[in-house]
């Protein structure tokens, strides 16, 4: 209860008109242990860390000003709707999304509303087959399911120092660069890599969560789709002592990368995707944790969403001390991080009493005594923040890879 209270992740939980809501499960304790792990990995190093893990959940809130709305999303972009047999979190975030959820309801949907459509045709089919169409179709939703007996939680092997380690890293969003952040702040070399046609969509978000995430990050921009642009990119990741991808495993694939084959060559490879590197399932934070099962309750039932997109910060953080550990014989390593196998391994109990007004503040009763409700909070980006490929040149360079 104090590590939920004090992670400000209450503070985003409810309806909008409601008392904040404490949730279930450890989420806030497990993202505690992992900072921990990370601070003390990163005393092997010149560049330590001393991060509240707790906290980090919470964070882009404190940039964006989003306040907790019950059934929907803290961005608006996911819902949680009933559906024959239960509940579904269904994602509308991206330009091609309201078309696609059309296509999985076999009917037309206004484009700038796709959601009443939506809520009644969810009201009709169960839950499995709302995950097939949507897997299908590569529509970002499932059916809410709190595991019987939660999956084993990651656990990162021997800490290794990462100082003047090569980091390249391809992910977008959030999870992905929280772990290259962090490592770049226990001294790696983090270069971030987008392709012409694919730039990371955060660049369009709040531009001061975006520096935190990438300043002192180079930029790298190449175009796979070139002879040139796809060597290029090889003898990058070649070059890498950790790689961070956040896609389906058929993406790089495409680009000619292995992942296999640079593992067995001592890379540490870290795979983020929603379920799994065997999954076609996609999801972005919010839909993949309620469909984990990381949902709060009314009193009458009713889910809401804990948070703010919580399994991409979890995620993130996971990800960072897997990546700074290392198997004792200095092999390479495959991490296959499920996000929601990851939440799904936090719920291991029940919420406990709900917060109570006390003089102007939401108070949460501990068996260490009353613990104050936090509000997110945002530590300060350090480092500049490079242009999409303003970097390519002098990265190559300095790794000897000829320009393409």
């Amino acid at each position: 209860m104090q590590d939920w209270a004090e992670s400000g992740v209450v503070a985003l939980t409810g309806r909008a008109d409601g008392p904040p809501v404490i949730p279930p499960g450890q989420a806030a304790t497990f993202a505690r242990a992992m900072s921990s792990w990370l601070s003390h990995a990163s005393t092997l190093g010149v560049a330590g860390i001393d991060l509240d893990g707790a906290q980090l959940l919470s964070e882009r809130a404190a940039f964006t000003g989003f306040r907790r709305r019950g059934a929907v999303s803290l961005g608006g972009s996911c819902r949680l709707l009933p559906t024959e047999d239960g509940w579904a979190a269904v994602s509308c975030a991206r330009p091609d999304d309201p078309q696609l959820l059309g296509a999985m309801i076999g009917e037309a949907v206004d484009q700038d509303d796709p959601w009443p459509a939506v809520t009644e045709w969810c009201r009709h089919h169960s839950g499995d087959e709302l995950a097939e169409r949507a897997t299908l179709l590569g529509v970002a939703a499932g059916p809410v399911a709190r595991p019987l007996i939660p999956p084993p939680a990651p656990v990162p092997l021997r800490p290794r120092p990462v100082d003047g380690l090569l980091v390249v890293d391809f992910s977008a969003l959030w999870a992905g660069p929280l772990c290259a952040h962090l490592l770049g702040l226990a001294g790696a070399r983090v270069v971030k890599v987008e392709t012409p046609d694919r730039p990371d969509g955060a660049r369009r978000g709040n531009p001061d969560f975006y520096a935190l995430l990438h300043g002192g990050h180079e930029s790298v921009v190449l175009d796979p789709k070139t002879p040139h642009g796809r060597r290029a990119m090889a003898a990058l990741v070649n070059a890498a002592d950790i790689v961070i991808e956040a896609s389906r495993p058929r993406a790089l694939a495409s680009f000619g990368l292995d992942a296999d084959a640079h593992v067995a060559r001592g890379t540490t490879w870290v795979s983020i995707t929603a379920s799994g590197r065997r999954s076609e399932r996609i999801g972005f934070g919010d839909d993949i944790a309620a469909a984990a099962g990381l949902v709060a309750h009314e009193r009458d039932g009713t889910p809401l969403f804990v948070g703010d997109a919580i399994a991409d910060p979890l995620t993130g953080l996971t990800a960072a001390a897997l990546a700074m550990s290392a198997p004792a014989d200095g092999s390479g390593q495959l991490w296959d991080l499920s996000m929601s196998g990851l939440v799904a391994s936090t719920l291991l109990d029940h919420p406990g009493p709900r917060p109570y007004r006390r003089r102007g503040g939401w108070v949460v009763e501990t068996r260490s005594g009353n613990v104050p409700v936090a509000r997110p909070r945002r530590r300060t980006p350090a480092g500049r923040v490079a242009g999409s490929g303003a970097d390519t040149a002098r990265v190559l360079t300095s790794l000897k890879i000829a320009m393409p």
